[in-house]
C-alpha cells in the first residue's frame, strides 16, 4: 500500500473535508454568536454542528456512491455512523451535564486541588442531525 493509494482514498477525503467544515463552522458560529475568537474550537469536541457525525456520515454515503448503496461496506459504514451518531447525542451529552454539575459543586465547595472537567463532550440531537446532513452532502459531492 503505497502514499498514492492513500491520498487518492476518495471516502478518505469525503471525511476529512466534512470534518474539517464541520469544526471551521463552529469557530465561525462561535465569532457570530459569542462575538469572540475561539481557535481550539477546531479541535473541540461538542457544538453545531457535529464534526463526528458529519466524518462518519461523509465516510459512509461515500463508501455507498463507490462502492454501491447495496454492499456489505456500505451496510457496515452505516450502523457504525449510528453507533457514533448515538453516542455523540447521548451518552457522550450526558458525560457533558455530569462535568458541568462536578464543576459547579468544585466551585461551590471552593475545592482547590480539585481541577474543572470539560463541560462540552456530546451534541443535541439538532447538532448531530446537521452533522449528518452535511455529512452526506460532503460524501455524495466529493
Amino acid at each position: 500500500m503505497g502514499f498514492q493509494e492513500i491520498t487518492s482514498n476518495v471516502p478518505l477525503w469525503a471525511a476529512m473535508i466534512s470534518w474539517a467544515i464541520a469544526q471551521g463552522t463552529k469557530i465561525v458560529l462561535t465569532l457570530f454568536i459569542e462575538r469572540r475568537f475561539d481557535a481550539t474550537r477546531i479541535v473541540g469536541t461538542g457544538g453545531m454542528p457535529s464534526s463526528h457525525s458529519a466524518l462518519v456520515m461523509a465516510i459512509t454515503f461515500s463508501v455507498g456512491k463507490y462502492n454501491g448503496f447495496a454492499s456489505p461496506l456500505f451496510a457496515v459504514a452505516l450502523i457504525f455512523s449510528f453507533v457514533v451518531m448515538y453516542d455523540a447525542a447521548g451518552i457522550r451529552r450526558a458525560a457533558g451535564k455530569q462535568a458541568e454539575i462536578l464543576n459547579m459543586l468544585i466551585v461551590k465547595h471552593q475545592l482547590p486541588d480539585m481541577e474543572k472537567v470539560k463541560e462540552l463532550l456530546g451534541h443535541t440531537p439538532l447538532e448531530v442531525f446537521v452533522g449528518g446532513i452535511l455529512g452526506i452532502v460532503v460524501g455524495l459531492w466529493v
